[in-house]
């Protein structure tokens, strides 16, 4: 009766056609990024000509497309292994192996942690293989990767330490909001969730990233002093400037602001001090401090809560239905709560129906990037933020010959050619 039951449901031809639909899209996309950039591998766009070299070109070519072909494999395999735990009745049958033997022992609440956790543990190595892959086969290839094995499970472990130190209460503290405070959970829920997001702001630099990277306050007394004036002239006050030894694990170079309030900091990869020089750097944080004064990470945090909060309040009205459980291929409990349940099928069919926004925050990101790129432009010289700009994309192997549309869907920065037609032309 459940099968046909899900069978049936509205619901479940919608989650159907929206799986197929978002998956045919991805992989439609996808292609026409792989053929665009290897029918303009053999020669360097015009623009770029004096500039970047042949030799240049083809890596980021050869390494988009690389790239590409590994995320076909794992988008095909992502979308089958989500299909296997709703309608083929992965979950289901996770579900009351751990209720009929869990629960007796840990009773309901343990029981909903172990639910969650089992899921996220047999995704973890659902998807291992494809880390696993990109690091030390994709990356590895290019020269980008520098992790070695004993890294990469440090790494792991130091991951799997801080999901059960952090996930484990913040799960918890949310399993027990939806059982004990009526309908209106979902609004208490989204405040916990929110005020999480905000500690892990104060936490991640001082706290967490220390535990994964080394950060040493930057030693240049000179390019230290020209940093901190640009900051006073823009009016960002941060706890320190710091240099992050990104190279142990790759050759990718950045830079960036983290943190909230006095805990914020800057952080300069080694990578990047590496290839920039000083006037490359300081155009580069003056982009970085366009999204300060423009305040493009208070927007996209209202953004990302107001969103949190509608989807928690659809949540709060679906996990009361039972047609909902049934029509993704799970029986909902009797004799225990659903509310484990529930967020991980939530969490499972939301993607699927997010994927059709994508372009919408994509485009946003990519103004928000012209609007810092114009701010640089006016606080530092907009010929050394286009010199930078080509040296990173030279060394994090990005391709200057994107299809227009699959940049237009996913591009969350715009491509090349686009953004440095907005700048002067580099000497």
């Amino acid at each position: 009766m459940h099968d046909t039951l899900a069978a049936a449901h509205p619901l479940t031809l919608l989650f159907a056609f929206a799986l197929v639909a978002s998956l045919t899209l991805k992989l439609w996309l996808a292609g026409r990024q792989v053929r665009h950039v290897a029918r303009h591998r053999a020669a360097v766009p015009a623009a770029f000509a004096e500039t970047v070299s042949l030799a240049q070109h083809q890596k980021a070519a050869d390494y988009t497309v690389a790239k590409l072909r590994l995320g076909l494999l794992a988008t095909a395999f992502s979308s089958a292994v989500l299909l296997g735990w709703t309608l083929l009745g992965g979950l289901d049958a996770l579900n009351g192996l751990l209720r009929e033997t869990v629960q007796p022992l840990l009773g309901d609440l343990g029981y909903q942690l172990a639910l969650l956790a089992a899921f996220a543990l047999i995704g973890g190595l659902l998807d291992l293989p494809f880390d696993l892959y990109s690091t030390f086969r994709v990356e590895q290839r290019f020269g980008f990767n520098r992790m070695t094995v004993r890294l990469w499970l440090a790494d792991a472990a130091k991951g799997l330490l801080l999901a059960l130190l952090l996930g484990g209460p913040l799960a918890a503290a949310v399993l027990w909001i939806m059982g004990s405070t009526g309908g209106l959970w979902w609004l208490w829920a989204w405040c916990a969730w929110t005020g999480f997001q905000l500690l892990m702001l104060v936490l991640y630099p001082t706290v967490i990233a220390p535990l994964f990277n080394r950060f040493q306050p930057l030693p240049d007394e000179s390019l230290k002093a020209r940093v901190q004036a640009l900051m006073q002239r823009c009016g960002f006050a941060a706890k320190g400037l710091f240099v992050m030894d990104g190279s142990r694990r790759s050759g990718h170079a950045n830079a960036y602001f983290t943190g909230l309030g006095a805990a914020k900091r800057v952080v300069f990869f080694d990578t990047l001090l590496n290839r920039l020089t000083p006037d490359e750097v300081e155009a580069v944080l003056a982009h970085e401090l366009g999204h300060f004064k423009h305040r493009h990470v208070q927007k996209r945090m209202v953004v990302i809560f107001g969103f949190s909060l509608a989807a928690l309040a659809l949540l709060g009205w679906l996990s009361a239905q039972p047609w909902f459980y049934a029509a993704l291929g799970v029986a909902p409990n009797l004799d225990a709560p659903n509310d484990a349940l529930a967020l991980l099928m939530f969490g499972l069919v939301l993607p699927v129906f997010s994927t059709f926004v994508t372009p919408l925050a994509s485009r946003s990101s990519r103004r928000h990037e012209f609007q810092a790129d114009a701010f640089a432009c006016a606080q530092a010289d907009g010929r050394d933020l286009a010199r930078a700009l080509l040296k990173l994309h030279e060394d994090n192997a990005g391709t200057l010959t994107p299809d227009p549309l699959y940049a237009r869907f996913y591009y969350s920065h715009p491509p090349a050619a686009e953004r440095l037609a907005a700048l002067p032309r580099p000497a």
